[in-house]
């Protein structure tokens, strides 16, 4: 399991890469299904006979011509987030495991996903002509395609995974020598955390909360507390911001503060966890929907 640990750190939320035109399989207009292989099986003439192989093979061809389009297309405005193979980048997911992906048909949920953009995940939008998103579908699907049809290199983590601990051992460790129910609570801030974060996100925050924010009260010498969210620290200046988001300094010679970094509870558990203790700690917050 430690050998996700890096990745969890690393993990970095994403979008797909694909301008508000077209909100109908893309893929209908060239009568391609991407969940619909081509074959003579699936094809007919006007009268009503089988169409021949060669017909077939056409197909084949322009369907690899649009993934060989769209793989150019692609490493052009997508690579740099998602990788040259859509296997995942520094910090866009593997597109050939999405969820979205494999449930896309004829293009209808990937051309949205790139004409809408998605500004939560820092994703642009992309205003590529229909022909262009036609074959920057085909070239995801394709790449889908040929992941699947191979053993292991996958470099993602699926949910899967990460679900093989024990839920009774890892609410004791909750409960007991991990010390997180010092901070936590299953019916409070941790309430439903497992429908809102899955796999890979889910242990993210559960190794390392970078979200958490460190507060800090310092105490003026005429006894005032002032309390806040920490913005600056450093050997000779403590800052803050506080309820209203003003900032506060004072030098550290002149006064006394507190400073409490939820984070740092997280870091000491680093050198103490046992794979076990990741394993049965993630499957007792998988529980937590």
């Amino acid at each position: 399991m430690k050998r996700f640990l890096g990745a969890a750190l690393l993990a970095a939320g994403g979008g797909i890469l694909v301008s508000q035109a077209v909100r109908t399989p893309i893929y209908a207009a060239s009568g391609f299904q991407s969940g619909t292989p081509t074959t003579p099986q699936n094809q007919t003439t006007q009268s009503g006979s089988p169409v021949k192989g060669e017909t077939a093979a056409a197909n084949v061809s322009h369907t690899s011509d649009l993934a060989k389009a769209g793989g150019d297309l692609f490493d052009q405005n997508c690579s740099f987030c998602h990788g040259r193979d859509a296997m995942g980048g520094e910090t866009g997911p593997d597109l050939t495991r999405s969820k979205l992906v494999l449930a896309d048909v004829g293009g209808d949920k990937i051309s949205e996903v790139v004409r809408d953009g998605r500004p939560q995940k820092n994703m642009p939008s992309f205003n590529f002509s229909n022909d262009e998103v036609l074959s920057l579908v085909a070239f995801i699907h394709a790449q889908a395609a040929k992941a699947a049809s191979q053993n292991g290199k996958r470099r993602g983590v699926d949910v899967s995974d990460l679900q093989t601990g024990n839920v009774d051992q890892g609410k004791q460790y909750f409960d007991g020598a991990g010390g997180c129910a010092n901070c936590h609570s299953p019916t409070g801030d941790l309430a439903g955390i497992a429908a809102r974060y899955q796999g890979l996100q889910l242990e993210e925050r559960m190794l390392y909360p970078r979200e958490a924010k460190s507060r800090v009260t310092v105490t003026l010498p005429s006894g005032e507390k002032i309390s806040g969210v920490l913005a600056y620290q450093d050997e000779f200046v403590i800052g803050l911001r506080d309820e209203n988001g003003t900032y506060h300094s004072w030098s550290t010679t002149n006064v006394k503060y507190v400073v409490d970094s939820p984070v740092d509870a997280h870091v000491d558990l680093f050198s103490k966890y046992t794979d076990a203790d990741i394993h049965n700690l993630m499957a007792y917050l998988q529980t937590l929907r």
